[in-house]
């Protein structure tokens, strides 16, 4: 098996959804095509001021050309799924071989390449740097080892048990909760209430935005902290949100709820902009689900 290196900067010229597709140039096809139905790593600055870090990984399962350019093309993705930290590209000495010299020194001509191919010890090398940190809230069902957890027992060993595990429902609904409480620090968005029990396990919950059902994806950008109450309502499209993250209230809802919201009806959404929910989710669920009239 192989996999591949994409990499993104959120500024980037190119047309880039990451959880979806991948936008490239020509010159990068022949290695696309090299890892369709394989799994990619996204790597790359997350601001102009950062390093170079692995970040998500997802599945390539086509390539189509771009209608209006035709000299480029886009990969489509599906099985998105973000670390659970950014991995350095230098740590422990370098994950991809071919990126560092004898010297230990970064390769030039390799790190300018957008499409990187990689082996696969390389891929399980990053995705087990990035994957492996614990849930640090835990559910009471939770409280398990999610590598070895399968929501049917398998017919065989395993070989690769965590690289198989990012395709279980499961273990990506426990990752996708854990992301998304720590990048909004555990507070609903829409109360602003931040309710912790005795053991530090929080009240809020994390909501798809766009539903999975849906194909909507694992992301953090497709994701919304809310407490119960409030991932009701928002699921009914009673609630939603506007681009710039006001709270919109359905004219549907039978009782007043403004006292449940932010009293000036702005969402709290995450510092970093990379965290923050996605323009085209938000566009989704207004037009499929929120009942404005």
């Amino acid at each position: 098996m192989v996999a591949a290196i994409f990499y993104h900067k959120a500024d980037s010229a190119y047309d880039d959804l990451p959880d979806r597709y991948y936008h490239f140039p020509k010159q990068y096809l022949s290695r696309v095509e090299q890892v369709i139905a394989q799994p990619i790593i996204y790597y790359g600055p997350l601001d102009r001021q950062t390093g170079r870090f692995y970040w998500a990984t997802a599945l390539v399962t086509g390539v189509r050309q771009d209608p209006l350019r035709p000299d480029h093309f886009y990969a489509d993705l599906k099985n998105y799924i973000d670390f659970d930290r950014l991995v350095g590209y230098q740590e422990n000495g370098g994950f991809e071989r071919q990126l560092f010299l004898a010297d230990g020194k970064v390769s030039g001509g390799r790190a300018v390449q957008a499409v990187r191919v990689i082996d696969d010890e390389e891929y399980d090398a990053i995705l087990t740097a990035g994957m492996s940190e614990r849930v640090p809230w835990p559910e009471r069902y939770d409280e398990v080892d999610l590598v070895n957890e399968f929501d049917e027992p398998p017919q065989a060993p395993l070989e690769r048990p965590l690289v198989e595990q990012l395709v279980n429902r499961r273990f990506r609904d426990v990752k996708f909760r854990q992301h998304v409480r720590i990048a909004y620090d555990r507070r609903c968005a829409f109360t602003g209430l931040r309710l912790i029990n005795g053991k530090g396990r929080p009240e809020v919950e994390a909501a798809h935005i766009m539903p999975v059902e849906e194909n909507g994806p694992d992301s953090v950008q497709n994701g919304i902290a809310l407490s119960g109450t409030v991932h009701w309502m928002f699921d009914r499209g009673l609630l939603s949100m506007d681009d710039d993250y006001t709270i919109l209230k359905s004219r549907q809802l039978n009782h007043d709820v403004s006292h449940l919201l932010r009293p000036d009806m702005k969402a709290i959404v995450p510092e970093n902009p990379r965290l923050r929910p996605h323009p085209y989710y938000l566009d989704w669920h207004r037009t499929n689900r929120f009942k404005a009239a």
